[in-house]
C-alpha cells in the first residue's frame, strides 16, 4: 500500500507544539513499521523545507532532510503535470486552493493512490481517504 503525505502531515510530526502533533506522530510511527511507501512529490518536497526552515529552524531542516527524505519515494514533477495541476487551480478558482495542493492530486491520481496522511481538508474534498482520520 501507498499513502501520499502532504506539507501538512510533515510539520505536524516535526512540530512537537502542532495541535495534530500527538495524531500525526502515531499515524508516521505505523506507516514506517508496516513498512508502507511513504509518497510525495518534489512541490511538497519544496514547501515543507520553506516552511520547516521558517517555523522550527534549521535544526528540524536537518532532522527532515536526513532522517525522513530518506524513506520516501520521491515523485518529480515534470512539465505535464505541472500544467495539469495549474490548471486544475486556475479552473478552481479558489484563493486557498494551492498549486502544491493541486500537484498533489495529479500525483496521486497518477499513481492510482487513494490514502493521504494529511490535516488539509482538500484532499478528503477531492475524494481521498485521509489519515488519520478525515479533517473536514
Amino acid at each position: 500500500m501507498s499513502v501520499y503525505v502532504d506539507t501538512s502531515a510533515f510539520l505536524a510530526v516535526l512540530d512537537a507544539d502542532d495541535e495534530n502533533h500527538a495524531a500525526a506522530k502515531k499515524v508516521w510511527t505505523e506507516l514506517l513499521e508496516t513498512l508502507t511507501t511513504i509518497v510525495c512529490n518534489s512541490y511538497v518536497l519544496v514547501e515543507t523545507y520553506a516552511l520547516v526552515q521558517n517555523r522550527l529552524g534549521m535544526a528540524a531542516v536537518r532532522a527532515f532532510h536526513e532522517d525522513v527524505l530518506p524513506v520516501l519515494q520521491l515523485e518529480w514533477l515534470d512539465e505535464s503535470l505541472h500544467q495539469q495541476a495549474a490548471n486544475a487551480m486556475l479552473t478552481a478558482n479558489r484563493k486557498n486552493l494551492s498549486l502544491v495542493d493541486c500537484a498533489s492530486f495529479a500525483t496521486m491520481r497518477r499513481l492510482g493512490i487513494k490514502k493521504a496522511f494529511a490535516f488539509d481538508k482538500h484532499f478528503s474534498r477531492q475524494g481521498f481517504e485521509c489519515l488519520p482520520s478525515d479533517p473536514a
